[in-house]
């Protein structure tokens, strides 16, 4: 019998061994009363921490709804965010809460008050509410906190916080050493006594009211993260333009200006930042009549150090100094020929400017008008209209001219003094040389108010013989003929002659016979 008594594989010794077994690790598993006590203690604790966080959330999420109250444009965007925060913080809360009272419920009945746990040393509970192998909360639990930790890490712009946060709301499991198989659920509630389970979801708790309060402090930050502190304010009026036409509007955006004279922005003008003593004063050299354009940014650091930057495009007008002198007695336009002026409105670019003629043509050439009056002694009337910057067209002016027909011109022959310089002689004293040496007889009205060329189309020299007899050459044409040339060739000094019947043509299509001069030869 005792052989078979000491027989390792017989059923008694089955049954020692199984028994020393679970001896072991009844003794393994003893957790003190002392140490659940501690639990207790730690769980007070968390509560209390718990209470004080969601006080000091409810007075941030107060203050970002009376932001809201007052100035709903401008706080929308966080006041929202700060909806989603708590409402997502309270939804998991108290899903944790849900959790807490389940196990309590295992371990103590029906009645149980999760506050006030009977069997803290209860080994089960915790196992069969969290990692059940059908309804097992743990991993559900794990997946809403990685859900709530990526929402809440999206609020934050500042990633010192964020890891802050990450860390807090981590699920990572504990690492042990060798092959870590077991997930975070396992490793926070497998074989836990009720105590510690129920104070590892208190604190889990604690973390989302923590996180809670880190996002809505953000969140309250951030309202005015974009706005710049000032300490000068001035009011400004600032035109569309100061040259206002009569008839037309003056319009100007009077606005309240404030500055901090501590912190000057960075202010780029066409391709080129401003020096940082002209205060944002943008001057340019006014050059040539046109159009030129105003085109940068503005770049102002934000009070979370990242850089804002504003486009703006504008453009000024650069016109020709310009002043009406025109004395009555001289508002004359030639008929027949291409009258220029100059017609500008100033204020107003030159191509917005149109004018209209009565009694002939009115054309633009570039920055110069040219008018054709068409019939001699009716007036012509010109009107000037300029369109404005709302788009109306508004009538400058109204001018009358008299129309005549051009004047005579006066024939005269071109030729080169000593000093090689080309000069028009008109009558008078002229050297034999040169008379000789001319090739064509000219016709012009050169006043210098008007320089208009004639073509000659005849003319004929009267020489006189030594009885006084006159003697004609008639040139076809504005050539001097052999025939003359031959007769001032045989002239002596001190000899005259006289240009005469000059029928010249201008460009009004008319013939006229001209004055005649007389040559003395030098």
């Amino acid at each position: 019998m005792s052989g078979i008594a000491n027989n390792p594989n017989s059923p008694r010794q089955k049954m020692i061994n199984l028994m020393y077994l679970v001896f072991i690790a009844m003794m393994a598993l003893n957790v003190s009363s002392e140490v659940l006590d501690g639990f207790e203690l730690v769980e007070d604790s968390l509560r209390t921490s718990i209470s004080n966080s969601a006080h000091r959330n409810e007075i941030v999420a107060g203050e970002l709804d009376t932001y809201y109250q007052s100035n709903p444009e401008k706080v929308k965007e966080w006041y929202d965010k700060g909806k989603q925060v708590k409402s997502a913080s309270d939804s998991l809360y108290n899903y944790v809460q849900d959790l807490k009272q389940r196990i309590a419920v295992i371990a103590d009945g029906k009645d149980a008050n999760v506050n006030k746990i009977e069997h803290k040393d209860d080994l089960e509970a915790a196992s069969r509410i969290m990692l059940g192998p059908v309804t097992g909360e743990g991993k559900k639990l794990r997946e809403a906190i990685d859900a709530y930790r990526v929402m809440m890490g999206e609020m934050v712009q500042d990633s010192a916080k964020t890891r802050i946060l990450e860390a807090s709301l981590s699920t990572t499991p504990p690492h042990k050493a060798g092959i870590n198989t077991r997930t975070w659920e396992e490793a926070l509630f497998e074989n836990m006594p009720v105590a510690a389970a129920v104070t590892l979801l208190t604190k889990l708790q604690s973390d989302i009211r923590y996180a809670e309060g880190e996002v809505l402090n953000n969140l309250l930050n951030s309202v005015d993260v974009g706005d710049y502190r000032v300490n000068q304010m001035t009011a400004q009026v600032i035109p569309e333009s100061q040259i206002v036409m009569r008839g037309s509007q003056y319009k100007a955006n009077i606005v309240l200006s404030a500055v901090d004279s501590t912190k000057r922005p960075a202010v780029f003008v066409n391709g080129k930042q401003l020096p940082e003593d002209s205060h944002g004063q943008f001057t340019a050299i006014a050059g040539a009549p046109g159009t030129y354009p105003i085109k940068g940014y503005i770049e102002m650091p934000n009070n979370d150090g990242t850089t804002m930057r504003q486009n703006f495009e504008s453009e000024y007008f650069v016109t020709e100094p310009s002043a009406t002198v025109a004395p009555l007695l001289m508002n004359v336009l030639y008929a027949g020929i291409a009258n220029e002026m100059r017609i500008a409105v100033p204020g107003v670019p030159s191509g917005n400017v149109t004018a209209t003629m009565t009694n002939g043509t009115l054309t633009r050439k570039g920055d110069i008008w040219e008018a054709r009056p068409s019939k001699v002694g009716t007036d012509a009337v010109i009107s000037v209209n300029a369109r404005m910057a709302d788009g109306r067209s508004v009538e400058m002016a109204k001018n009358t001219f008299r129309v005549r027909a051009l004047p005579d011109p006066m024939p005269y022959i071109e030729y080169k003094d000593q000093n090689g310089n080309m000069r028009k002689f008109r009558g008078g004293n002229m050297t034999k040389r040169n008379l000789i040496e001319t090739e064509v007889l000219q016709a012009a009205i050169d006043d210098e108010i008007l320089n208009i060329k004639f073509n000659v189309l005849r003319f004929e020299l009267l020489f006189f013989d030594s009885m006084g007899n006159a003697i004609p050459e008639v040139s076809q044409g504005a050539s001097f003929s052999d025939n003359q040339k031959d007769r001032i060739r045989r002239l002596t000094r001190g000899k005259r002659f006289f240009i005469r019947g000059v029928v010249a043509k201008g460009p009004d299509g008319l013939e006229r016979t001209l004055t005649p001069i007389e040559v003395i030869v030098n």
